[in-house]
């Protein structure tokens, strides 16, 4: 097993690692912005360094000082969390030709999973669907780029290849507007991710978002844990996921999840990671490959018993699973409502003190955060500050048990989302199960 990890991250992530490697005996190093000294797992951990000023690109996304970090401190490996550099292949290359393990998959397998274009190409060869497209980048001959809309069928939506968390990315429902869509969204995402690569895609009206999570390691074995919905979402960003989902019978989680064990076998994947779909009319269609943990990771860990974090560990040691696929068996349901630090009806951040805090609990409980009474919530990350999670025999139980530990959480002296959360699980057509990722933003007025 490994004997000391960086833990290159911050929030209720980088806690999340420090108990599971407290858990397996390993020894914790925590970097941290001068914003973040009094965070929760920076007061814990065995080692802490200050890596720079509170802007992250002179602290989490600073690699050289996370890795002079893991040098001075003596560790064997860095854990990235999600977020910052958790899916940069230049980062996990420099960490491990400086001689440290990254706790993820190899350079190579996140940049091809990296860029959507031959993420897709991977999938299609490796037997996992995928949405109607170009096959490939869009160019610049205009007569070509309308034949492969009218294949493709119109709405189509034009995505940057190097895109993600809702960017580079525009609809075209008429051929006249085409040309006009794909030039934008190249000149967005040259800006934005300094790759103008574009391609485009069949654009689903009215889809679910399912993801399924996966294990893999360095000895040929590779699982998937069943799946998530993360449909309740807006602008992108995720707000309610929950596992299984509604709807998916046994048979279609073991079609798509034996397609994406077998994926990760051959692409040599090791660790965690996650493949997102959308879903529409019994059909999934593949859309991208998160190379880490999820942040609604709890809610898999929930049905299945199984520890992610720890087998992410076990996984960077050389160790093989800690089980195999017919060990996983999927139990009751589970619930997730991300707590953020904003005005519920305006959606701003809203940094500060926390003044008073009482958190939920009894069976079927699971709080994940690293804030406290007295702690402040700095402006200048994201304002997730906490993951509430419950767990129940079925998923009406499941909903009522979240909206009870909704109605006992007390957050003072900052606004939150609570009553959101509150709104969305009453709502008719979610209590029903299966609404789709457009769902939330009409009922909002947002579209």
């Amino acid at each position: 097993m490994l004997e000391k990890v960086v833990i290159a991250n911050r929030g209720e992530i980088a806690l999340r690692v420090l108990r599971a490697c407290k858990e397996l005996g390993i020894k914790t190093v925590a970097v941290h912005s001068t914003a973040d000294r009094e965070l929760k797992h920076v007061l814990l951990a065995d080692e802490t360094i200050c890596i720079g000023p509170a802007p992250s690109p002179k602290s989490y996304l600073n690699i050289p000082a996370i890795i002079a970090a893991a040098e001075v401190t003596g560790a064997d490996a860095i854990h990235p969390g999600y977020g910052f550099l958790s899916e940069n292949a230049d980062f996990a290359e420099q960490v491990e030709t400086s001689g440290f393990i990254f706790i993820g998959p190899t350079a190579d397998v996140i940049r091809l999973m990296g860029d959507k274009v031959s993420a897709i190409n991977a999938m299609k060869k490796a037997g996992v669907p995928c949405v109607p497209g170009s096959d490939g980048p869009v160019g610049t001959d205009s007569d070509k780029n309308k034949e492969i809309a009218k294949r493709i069928g119109y709405p189509v939506i034009i995505k940057a290849s190097g895109g993600g968390g809702g960017r580079g990315m525009r609809v075209v429902h008429h051929e006249k507007d085409l040309e006009e869509s794909i030039a934008m969204t190249k000149t967005e995402a040259k800006a934005a991710f300094n790759n103008d690569m574009v391609y485009m895609e069949k654009y689903l009206e009215n889809p679910r978002h399912i993801e399924i999570q996966v294990l893999a390691d360095t000895h040929g074995n590779a699982v998937y844990l069943a799946e998530r919905d993360c449909s309740m979402q807006r602008r992108h960003q995720k707000v309610v996921e929950e596992a299984p989902a509604p709807g998916i019978t046994p048979e279609l989680r073991q079609y798509i999840g034996e397609r994406c064990a077998n994926a990760c076998r051959e692409i040599g994947y090791r660790g965690a990671g996650t493949f997102e779909f959308l879903y529409e009319n019994g059909e999934f269609y593949f859309i991208e490959m998160n190379t880490r943990l999820q942040v609604e990771h709890p809610v898999t860990e929930m049905i299945t018993g199984i520890d992610l974090v720890k087998e992410q560990l076990r996984v960077a040691a050389g160790l093989p699973l800690s089980f195999t696929q017919d060990d996983v068996k999927v139990r009751g349901h589970a619930m997730e409502c991300r707590i953020n630090a904003e005005d519920p009806n305006t959606f701003l951040p809203s940094p500060g003190k926390i003044t008073r805090l009482h958190v939920p609990g009894g069976l079927g409980v699971r709080w994940d955060s690293h804030i406290y009474a007295g702690y402040s919530v700095p402006p200048n990350y994201d304002s997730m500050v906490g993951k509430l999670i419950t767990f129940a025999e079925n998923r009406d139980i499941a909903i009522r048990r979240m909206e009870n530990a909704l109605s006992e959480t007390i957050v003072e002296g900052i606004k939150t989302n609570i009553p959101l959360h509150k709104q969305i699980l009453s709502d008719k057509s979610f209590r029903q199960g299966g609404t789709n990722i457009h769902y939330l933003e009409h009922k909002l007025g947002l579209k």
